[in-house]
């Protein structure tokens, strides 16, 4: 949980660079084609392309590159065919990774991601060796000067959520994907803003980071995220406050 909250705490400061970058439109229309591939264009049936959809408004996507993604999916614009693909890895520290991708060509993919671990300090392992540590979950982050804890709490527990659990500045709160959308909204009828929303996979379990490798292990997702053909990555690290603000600090 903490390598995952962590994560996106980074993630969502460097959002509005990496939009101005254009690169974040080109993950999310990529995951708007294949999931729209996958279970139609319809955002009222598809989970995942309603979720996709979604975040390409976060991020103030064009609505006509949205809609054309759609398209690519559902074959009314011709289009690259693209391909999940999942690697297991291990990162410095012996943190546990899971990688996820949609690439046109695997093999071109599979020796980037490979080169990019062993220059990093990583490696690829078999498949499904660190898949198993990791469980689909609905993920949900509130800043803790926008609510009380009690109202969080209420909202999402009855709503099915199964956790509330906080850290110095927000609440987490976890649940079971199916559920996802219902936690989501009864945050939003009682007018509680989210900093963060997304069904992803979390770790059963974490590995605690210390000295170099936090520096280490950081730069190592930020390598991977960067690669334009991965989607998501996983990892089950552990960082104290402490480590984090020495390494904000240099």
């Amino acid at each position: 949980m903490s390598g995952h909250s962590k994560w996106a705490k980074i993630k969502h400061k460097k959002g509005a660079e990496d939009a101005k970058r254009g690169a974040v439109f080109t993950k999310i229309s990529k995951e708007i084609t294949a999931a729209a591939k996958e279970s139609g264009g319809s955002t009222e049936t598809n989970f995942r392309l309603r979720a996709a959809v979604a975040h390409a408004r976060e991020f103030n996507m064009p609505q006509s590159n949205v809609e054309n993604a759609i398209k690519k999916g559902t074959g009314e614009l011709p289009g690259v065919v693209f391909e999940t693909v999942i690697f297991d890895a291990y990162g410095p520290g012996g943190v546990a990774m899971l990688i996820e991708g949609l690439t046109d060509n695997k093999n071109r993919t599979t020796a980037e991601i490979r080169n990019i671990l062993a220059k990093k300090g990583g490696s690829m392992a078999g498949a499904g060796s660190t898949a198993w540590m990791f469980s689909k979950k609905g993920y949900i982050a509130v800043d803790k000067s926008k609510t009380s804890e009690d109202a969080v709490m209420e909202a999402a527990l009855e709503a099915g959520a199964d956790d509330v659990t906080s850290d110095a500045d927000t609440f987490e709160i976890t649940c079971d994907s199916a559920v996802f959308e219902a936690v989501k909204n009864a945050l939003a009828a009682k007018k509680i803003p989210t900093s963060s929303a997304e069904v992803t996979m979390l770790p059963s379990s974490t590995v605690k980071v210390e000295g170099h490798d936090v520096k280490n292990i950081l730069s190592l997702m930020d390598a991977l995220e960067e690669h334009e053909d991965v989607q998501r990555v996983h990892a089950n690290f552990d960082i104290s406050e402490e480590e984090m603000a020495k390494v904000s600090a240099e």
